[in-house]
């Protein structure tokens, strides 16, 4: 296995935290990782991994969900109090459930064991290329946008704040993103695809329906049925817009 081409010496400054029980594991993703320039840390236990993300403030949390003292599930739930870095779980295939589970508790994205440190290490690098929509150019969603209103939703691109009746809403960086991008263009039909290119990145590989979770994630904390949805529209046979609220 290699690291991706061009990646050495890319990142030196980008931290990252590789939690998992699997020694072994750990310093061969941390090798991987090290390779392609990030500076790379260690923890084995779900106490660890809360304690050096506190401490550490990595923009990137590799985390495994099956580990001592806390679960990954929990140990994402308790980072996601103080950090809105983001979090690639690891997960055994086949365990959905704790995939949704995951991904509702505040991770962006997750990739299914056994994998190469090649794909890992490429999304990793995926997530940091993710641009920050707010630091687009005018024109694009971004500072230069009014906040828009839907109804009693309000976004704020540029503060990345969303108020529902006057009340924030407490979203993943992932929600945002998801939701800044179908409000920005509201009676666009996005395909999943396109979702995804727009959010995580044109190079990611993986679930498209994990744009249906985080969709979801967002429809409850917004406290819209999808059923008769007032802000988030299912578009049958395409994916999803932005409703008038």
């Amino acid at each position: 296995m290699s690291v991706p081409t061009g990646a050495q010496g890319a990142s030196a400054a980008r931290r990252v935290l590789v939690v998992d029980d699997e020694r072994a594991l750990a310093r061969m993703v941390g090798t991987y990782l090290t390779r392609a320039g990030y500076e790379v840390s260690q923890a084995h236990t779900g106490p660890d991994a809360v304690t050096c993300a506190r401490d550490l403030d990595p923009e990137v949390i590799v985390l495994d969900l099956g580990l001592p003292g806390l679960d990954g599930i929990e140990v994402c739930r308790q980072v996601r109090l103080f950090s809105d870095c983001y979090i690639l779980m690891l997960t055994a295939r086949g365990d959905e459930i704790d995939r949704v589970i995951g991904l509702s508790v505040g991770a962006d994205d997750y990739i299914t064991k056994p994998f190469s440190a090649r794909e890992l290490v490429a999304r990793v690098q995926a997530v940091l290329r993710r641009p920050r929509r707010a630091d687009r150019p005018p024109g694009q969603a971004g500072p230069e946008q009014p906040p828009r209103d839907f109804g009693q939703l309000r976004i704020d691109s540029a503060a990345r704040e969303v108020l529902l009746g006057g009340e924030p809403v407490p979203l993943t960086r992932t929600e945002f993103d998801i939701l800044d991008v179908l409000s920005a263009r509201p009676r666009l039909a996005y395909p999943r695809r396109r979702l995804v290119d727009e959010v995580w990145d044109t190079g990611w590989v993986g679930d498209e329906r994990i744009v249906d979770v985080h969709v979801g994630h967002i429809r409850r904390k917004l406290g819209d049925d999808s059923t008769e949805p007032r802000y988030i529209e299912t578009v049958r046979g395409v994916g999803y817009r932005m409703g008038k609220g």
